[in-house]
């Protein structure tokens, strides 16, 4: 393990004293989602007007933060997230946070190459162990990168934070500069989103495919939900976990005896995430469960080591797909509306994986204004960003089939996705393709010899 040595031994102070630090035109970060600090916030707050041009980085903010909400044109601080939660999009919409676009997989490498070094960083962890060490909870996330380049290394800590198995999940107080006692409130909790019929019968397509053995990354939302039930109740056996997001779906499944991890190539036996959130009751059963192993993003989410493991299923959601494969899952035209997170690298590394298969899934329509509209379409919205591109595509899954994308040709490709699309939208997305000469005349009309659909 790196240490960071201190200048000197660490002191505790008051989270005034430590929001003293801080200086107009400073870089400070907050770590990210159930690591970011509360009394240290408030303090800071309380500071706003003595500030100018203070840069806060965070991620997947967990509730709302008080330099944000004291400063509502953005006059002293503005907020820079690598992933937007719902709060952090209302405040991007209002022009006072800004995304930075990643994956989260490479931002422990983008402190140590790119970024530091840090002015001020302030780390929300457990009280200190009987051998000096902090530990994270279930937040490792890039807490080491960004320890490695602060110049003041400030800890806040609480007694609600769960303790947290891990690879290099804790910092020893010989690194900490300044230590601040917090206010040991609850940590917040998530709480997830009802299952639609859409996304159930979505989840029973995915959980045909799955297979005794399967090493699990699953996204959070109503359908990865759908897919956790239908698994408990499936007969699938010794499935495993290397995610990114540690969901009460995915706890869920290990309180059933589903998941053992038991054939697993890379930690058998262990169920490997980067950060988790969601409900107390989750929190609880993390708590020094040695069955959980919290690893930062660039051991989770790296597609070299996300395909040691055998069989990984990767499951994902978008929001809108182009006919040619083209996965737009985190903005709305211009509109940031959360980040490129693990997609893209799990979508990678599943594929990579002996057995593997990586899953994107997506609702066939929305309702817009009371207009319903297509979410397959034949070009993406102006501005939309590609999170996952085409050729890293493998099953794409609607309410209305399963598809595979590898090897397909172009014209291929589009008759699969429109298959996979609402019925009333399927004729006009047809008749796009042909105009758009996305289906040329002369392409053999039938299915190309070896090729495999799964379209309902």
């Amino acid at each position: 393990m790196f240490i960071r040595t201190a200048s000197v031994p660490a002191e505790k102070i008051t989270a005034e004293q430590a929001a003293a630090f801080v200086k107009s035109g400073d870089w400070l970060d907050y770590s990210a989602c159930l690591g970011q600090p509360d009394a240290f916030d408030r303090a800071l707050a309380a500071r706003a007007q003595e500030l100018t041009g203070v840069g806060i980085r965070c991620s997947l903010c967990a509730k709302p933060r008080e330099v944000l909400e004291v400063d509502p044109e953005g006059q002293h601080f503005h907020w820079y997230s690598w992933h937007l939660s719902a709060y952090e999009r209302k405040k991007s919409d209002a022009g006072i946070a800004t995304h930075i676009p990643e994956h989260l997989g490479e931002i422990p490498d983008y402190y140590r190459r790119f970024l530091g070094p840090i002015d001020v960083v302030v780390i929300k962890v457990r009280p200190a162990d009987a051998n000096g060490y902090f530990n994270f909870g279930p937040t490792a996330l890039w807490a080491r990168a960004i320890i490695e380049v602060a110049k003041i290394l400030i800890v806040e800590t609480s007694t609600a934070v769960p303790y947290a198995f891990g690879k290099d999940n804790a910092v020893h107080i010989s690194e900490v500069d300044y230590i601040i006692e917090g206010d040991n409130q609850p940590l917040p909790e998530l709480k997830s989103p009802p299952v639609s019929d859409i996304d159930r019968a979505i989840a029973n397509r995915i959980a045909s495919e799955f297979e005794d053995g399967a090493c699990l990354q699953i996204g959070i939302g109503g359908m990865p939900n759908a897919v956790c039930s239908l698994l408990r109740d499936s007969g699938a056996k010794d499935l495993g976990i290397h995610t990114e997001m540690l969901t009460d779906g995915l706890m869920e499944l290990y309180q059933a005896g589903i998941v053992t991890g038991a054939r697993k190539q890379l930690d058998p036996g262990k169920s490997v995430f980067a950060f988790a959130h969601g409900s107390q009751a989750m929190y609880d059963a993390l708590d020094r469960n040695p069955d959980m192993l919290c690893c930062a993003t660039d051991y989770t989410n790296l597609p070299h080591i996300i395909m040691q493991n055998d069989k990984v299923f990767s499951i994902n959601s978008t929001t809108q797909m182009d006919l040619q494969g083209q996965a737009a899952s985190e903005s709305d035209g211009h509109r940031q509306i959360s980040g490129t997170g693990g997609q893209a690298q799990f979508a990678r590394g599943a594929y990579a994986s002996k057995g593997g298969k990586s899953f994107i899934c997506l609702p066939s329509v929305f309702e817009k204004k009371g207009i319903r509209k297509s979410r397959i379409v034949l070009d993406l919205t102006p501005g939309n960003i590609v999170t996952t591109a085409r050729t890293d595509i493998m099953y794409v899954v609607t309410e209305y089939g399963l598809i595979n994308l590898k090897g397909k040709s172009i014209p291929e490709r589009v008759r699969a996705m429109i298959s996979l699309a609402h019925p009333d939208f399927r004729e006009d997305l047809e008749r796009q393709a042909h105009e758009s000469k996305l289906i040329p005349r002369a392409v053999y009309q039938a299915q190309t010899p070896g090729q495999k659909d799964r379209v309902a």
